[in-house]
C-alpha cells in the first residue's frame, strides 16, 4: 500500500511538472516576440497566468473597471499570455473608435469564435469579407422593413400575441424569459425568413434550442456552467491546449448539428425561391449567391450564408428580450414610473409615430439601456495595422477592448452614473434629450448593425406592455425585495424572477 501511494504521489507530481512545464514553454514561445516599449501601462504580468491574479473571471469589467481607475483610460492587461489594450470612459473609446475608425476597426481573433465560423458571418468576419456581408446585409434589412411601417406592423402583431400570452396567466406570478425570448425571435425570423411562428411550432423550438444550447456554453450565463466558462475562457487564452477542453468540442458538435437543422430550412427556401417574390434576407442572399455562382471567390458562399443568418438571429434576439426582462424588473421596482404612457387612448397601442409625444417613455427605454449594461464590454476590436494612439504604441493584430459600461457609468456625463434614474435624458421642461455617452450598441465601424431594429422592437414591445399591464412583484415580494444584481456570462441579465402582469383598469 505504500509503495501504490508513493507511486500514486510520484505519478501525480509527474504530471503537475509536465503541465507547469507546457505552460512554461506556451509562454516562453508567446512572450519569445519582440515586445513593443511603449505600450500603455497595466500590471505587471506574471508568467504563464499574465494578470489573471488580478482579473475576476466571473466579473472581467468590474476588474477592468477598477485597473482602470489605477493606469488610465489607456492600459494594457495581460490574460495569460496574450496582450490586450482597454479603452475606459466615453472620451477615450470616441476617440479611438469615431476619431481613429480604420486603426480600430478590425474584429479580435478570438479561437473559439474563429474555429466555429472559420471566418465566416458579419460579426467575426474581417477585412473585404466583412465590408461585402455588411453592405449586402445593411442593404437587404432596408429592404425587408428595417425603418418602414411594415417591419412595424410585424413587431405589432408580436407585440399582440405576447399580451395575449401575458393575459392567460389572469395576474399570477410568471417567468417572462423564455416567452420574450420567442417574441422577439420571432421579429427577426420574419425578417430571416419571412414568416413568423406559434410559440409551440417544433421548428422554432428546435431552433431556439439549438441556438440557445450554444448561446449558455459561450456566455455561461448560469452559476453551474462555471467549469464550462472558465475551460472556454482558457480555451481562448491559451489555443494551444485546445485539444484538452472537451467544452470546445461541445460547442463545436452544437454547431454542427445546428448547420444540418437550417441547411433543410435553407434547401425549403431554395427549392421555393422565387426572384420576384423574395421573403426575406435568406431569399435574397440565395439570389446572390445563384448570381455570383461563378466567380472564383465569392463572398456568397453557404458558410457564410449559415453564420450571417445565425449572427442576425443572436443580435435581434439576446439583447433585446434581456432589455425588456429588465424593464419589467424596474418596473416592479420602481412602479411609480409605469404611469408614463397614458397620452395613447385606451384599447390602441403606441405605434412609432407616437415617440415624439411619450418623451417620458423614451427617457425610461434608454435609461433602462443604460442602467442594464448588458453588453459591458462591448465585442473586442483589433488593430488591422501599428498605431500611434495618445502617445502610445499599439501593435498590430492588439486585442482592444472598449469597456462600454465605462460610459454607461462615466462620472462626467451621468449626474447618478448608479442609480437609475429617466431624469438622464429629459431636460427641464420634460423633453426628450439625447446623451453622446449613451453608447450601448457601441460606436464606429464595428457598432451593431441592428441597432435600429432593436430601438423599435424596444419601443413597441415595451410600451405596449405597460399600457396594458400593471407589473408587481409576486405576493409576499416587497419591490425593496427585488434584486437588481446582474447574474453575469458575456451578456449581464437579471437573476430569475417572476413577475406578475395585472391588466390595467
Amino acid at each position: 500500500m505504500a509503495v501504490q501511494s508513493l507511486l500514486q504521489y510520484l505519478g501525480s507530481c509527474s504530471l503537475l511538472c509536465l503541465a507547469a512545464g507546457l505552460f512554461a514553454l506556451l509562454y516562453f514561445l508567446s512572450s519569445s516576440k519582440k515586445s513593443v516599449c511603449n505600450l500603455p501601462p497595466g500590471p505587471r504580468p506574471l508568467p504563464v497566468i499574465g494578470n489573471l491574479n488580478v482579473v475576476d473571471l466571473k466579473k472581467p469589467f468590474q476588474s477592468l473597471t477598477e485597473l482602470s481607475k489605477i493606469y488610465g483610460s489607456v492600459f494594457t492587461v495581460h490574460f495569460g499570455p496574450r496582450k490586450v489594450v482597454v479603452l475606459a470612459g466615453y472620451e477615450t473609446i470616441k476617440d479611438a473608435l469615431l476619431n481613429h475608425a480604420e486603426e480600430f476597426g478590425e474584429r479580435a481573433e478570438i479561437p473559439i469564435f474563429r474555429k466555429m465560423t472559420q471566418g465566416n458571418g458579419i460579426a467575426f468576419s474581417h477585412g473585404e469579407m466583412w465590408k461585402t456581408m455588411r453592405r449586402f446585409t445593411l442593404s437587404t434589412l432596408r429592404d425587408f422593413g428595417m425603418g418602414k411601417r411594415t417591419l412595424e406592423t410585424r413587431i405589432l402583431e408580436e407585440v399582440n400575441s405576447l399580451i395575449k400570452y401575458f393575459e392567460s396567466y389572469h395576474g399570477k406570478p410568471f417567468d417572462t424569459k423564455m416567452i420574450l425570448n420567442n417574441a422577439v425571435s420571432n421579429v427577426i425570423c420574419s425578417i430571416l425568413f419571412g414568416e413568423r411562428f406559434e410559440y409551440d411550432d417544433p421548428v422554432f423550438l428546435t431552433l431556439l434550442k439549438l441556438i440557445n444550447q450554444n448561446t449558455k456554453l459561450l456566455v455561461c450565463v448560469q452559476k453551474c456552467q462555471l467549469t464550462v466558462k472558465l475551460v472556454l475562457q482558457l480555451y481562448n487564452f491559451y489555443p494551444s491546449l485546445g485539444f484538452l477542453s472537451g467544452a470546445s468540442k461541445t460547442v463545436l458538435q452544437n454547431i454542427l448539428e445546428l448547420n444540418a437543422f437550417l441547411q433543410k430550412l435553407f434547401q425549403e427556401h431554395k427549392e421555393e425561391l422565387n426572384e420576384n417574390d423574395l421573403t426575406g434576407f435568406v431569399d435574397a442572399f440565395l439570389v446572390k449567391q445563384k448570381q455570383e455562382l461563378k466567380k472564383p471567390h465569392t463572398a456568397f458562399s453557404n458558410g457564410n450564408l449559415m453564420f450571417s443568418t445565425l449572427d442576425l438571429f443572436a443580435a435581434g434576439t439576446e439583447t433585446t428580450s434581456t432589455t425588456v426582462r429588465w424593464g419589467l424588473l424596474l418596473m416592479m421596482k420602481y412602479p411609480e414610473i409605469q404611469k408614463m404612457n397614458h397620452v395613447i387612448e385606451p384599447g390602441e397601442l403606441p405605434k412609432l409615430e407616437d415617440r415624439k409625444k411619450m418623451p417620458y417613455t423614451e427617457a425610461v427605454i434608454h435609461e433602462i439601456q443604460r442602467f442594464a449594461n448588458i453588453v459591458p464590454m462591448g465585442v473586442s476590436r483589433s488593430t488591422p495595422r501599428n498605431v500611434n494612439f495618445r502617445g502610445y504604441e499599439i501593435p498590430k493584430g492588439t486585442e482592444i477592448i472598449p469597456l462600454l459600461t465605462s460610459a454607461l457609468n462615466d462620472e462626467l456625463h451621468w449626474k447618478t452614473p448608479h442609480q437609475f434614474n429617466p431624469s438622464h435624458f429629459l431636460d427641464a421642461n420634460g423633453n426628450f434629450i439625447r446623451r453622446e455617452a449613451f453608447i450601448p450598441f457601441s460606436i464606429g465601424r464595428r457598432a451593431c448593425l441592428g441597432e435600429g431594429l432593436a430601438r423599435m422592437e424596444l419601443f413597441l414591445f415595451f410600451s405596449g406592455l405597460l399600457r396594458r399591464f400593471v407589473f408587481q412583484p409576486p405576493p409576499g415580494v416587497e419591490k425593496s425585495d427585488l434584486d437588481l444584481t446582474a447574474d453575469v456570462g458575456f451578456t449581464l441579465t437579471p437573476m430569475p424572477h417572476l413577475v406578475c402582469a395585472v391588466p390595467c383598469e
